[in-house]
């Protein structure tokens, strides 16, 4: 028998636009969730960061967090932890990890209700370092999701892998990379699937994990919940009778992920590579982990993640000397939009691979100067030495220089 245990990944950043958010909804979400309402034995698992969740309840969307709401009360769907506002954990300061992971775990839990209780973690765009791990476990995580192409050793299809942390580890299930980008890209169909994950174990136990973005049924592909995801559960849970299909379809059988851990053995610990689920073998032997976010030789990502340390740095002094008053105001307005200026998809549209559109990269730069500004009137307002005032002009100085690069780049050099 072949458990297959399936991940969707709902997310938009926080400054997309109300119409995309719509046609989104109308095109993906809203199909997605009536296919699983009408198969109540399928079996998923949802990570929807915490700042969709909230854009749909503004955005008069919020039909779909309820549909998911009932989902999740009724078995059928699994949340898992992340990020809030979708950073790259690896690439942000362990304190903003730590903000990021609880505060997704609180808006969610607010918006969804009881049944968001996540034993498992999604890395936002799977990016990992051993880094990250002391901040998923402090949120008491018990299972985290890597591509395939982190796992170290043998493929696993029959025990679960372990991570270290903190004198103990963790459990990690590794997304089938091939089986997911077949359905990601269109390369299979619910019989052919089906029949291939009949055959991963032998005969003997096995399991399956996909995982891909929620996006990919009904907007990047029209009618691709009906015509794959709803045929798949059809063949699973309701086998033609006569068809030759039917000896493979009952080999398979649709389970959370947190209950392929309870199901197959532990394996040993291992030290996953630190990648995406974007990066190939090739970017890792070129240390490159995350070629759409920060690979060397690209200067627009040099000079982002530069902007971002001054940001961090200058916020860091802001939050040490505003003791009160208009200080301490403007430092929590900085670090408020702290959180929202580290979301992905600035650095991802930077990529040029082939990814490259400029107002989405500048659209997240402008947060980030909002929390340059707050923080730097912070330092002027608190109760910092004059040297330190001092330094932090000359910060402010340089972060100004990278700002002429980077719009130079955009505006000047594409």
């Amino acid at each position: 028998m072949t458990a297959w245990a399936q991940l969707l990944h709902f997310y938009q950043p926080p400054t997309q636009a109300h119409e995309i958010v719509q046609r989104i909804a109308n095109e993906s979400y809203r199909p997605l969730v009536k296919v699983l309402l009408a198969h109540p034995k399928a079996r998923i698992a949802v990570n929807m960061n915490a700042v969709l969740t909230e854009m749909l309840v503004d955005h008069g969307i919020g039909d779909v967090v309820d549909a998911l709401r009932q989902l999740g009360d009724r078995g059928q769907v699994e949340f898992v932890g992340s990020g809030q506002y979708h950073p790259i954990l690896p690439l942000i300061p362990e304190v903003e990890r730590e903000r990021s992971i609880m505060g997704n775990t609180r808006v969610n839990r607010r918006l969804i209700g009881d049944s968001f209780s996540p034993r498992g973690f999604f890395p936002p765009e799977m990016c990992y370092s051993a880094e990250i791990l002391p901040s998923i476990a402090a949120a008491r995580h018990e299972w985290l999701v890597l591509s395939g192409v982190a796992c170290p050793s043998d493929w696993p299809i029959d025990h679960i892998y372990r991570v270290p942390v903190d004198g103990h580890s963790m459990h990690v299930l590794f997304r089938d990379d091939v089986r997911s980008n077949r359905i990601s890209f269109r390369e299979t169909d619910p019989t052919r699937f089906v029949e291939d994950l009949s055959r991963v174990g032998g005969g003997k136990d096995a399991y399956v994990l996909t995982a891909m973005d929620a996006e990919t049924y009904g907007h990047h592909i029209r009618g691709w919940e009906q015509e794959f995801l709803a045929g798949t559960y059809e063949l699973i849970t309701s086998p033609p009778k006569g068809r030759h299909s039917e000896r493979h379809t009952s080999a398979v059988e649709m389970c959370l992920p947190s209950e392929l851990i309870g199901r197959f053995p532990d394996g040993p610990v291992v030290e996953p590579f630190p990648s995406s689920w974007s990066t190939t073998r090739d970017d890792i032997a070129a240390m490159n982990p995350y070629p759409l976010w920060h690979a060397p030789g690209n200067q627009v990502h040099d000079t982002q993640w530069e902007y971002v340390q001054h940001c961090v740095d200058v916020l860091a002094v802001a939050q040490r000397y505003a003791a009160g008053g208009e200080a301490a105001q403007f430092a929590g307005w900085a670090s408020e939009k702290l959180e929202p200026a580290l979301h992905s998809c600035q650095f991802w549209w930077a990529s040029r691979r082939p990814m490259w559109d400029v107002p989405m990269i500048y659209k997240g730069f402008v947060l980030l100067e909002e929390v340059l500004m707050y923080a730097a009137r912070a330092v002027a307002l608190g109760d910092a030495s004059e040297r330190v005032k001092r330094e932090i002009r000359w910060r402010v100085a340089a972060a100004g220089a990278a700002r002429d690069r980077l719009e130079r780049y955009l505006f000047l050099e594409q």
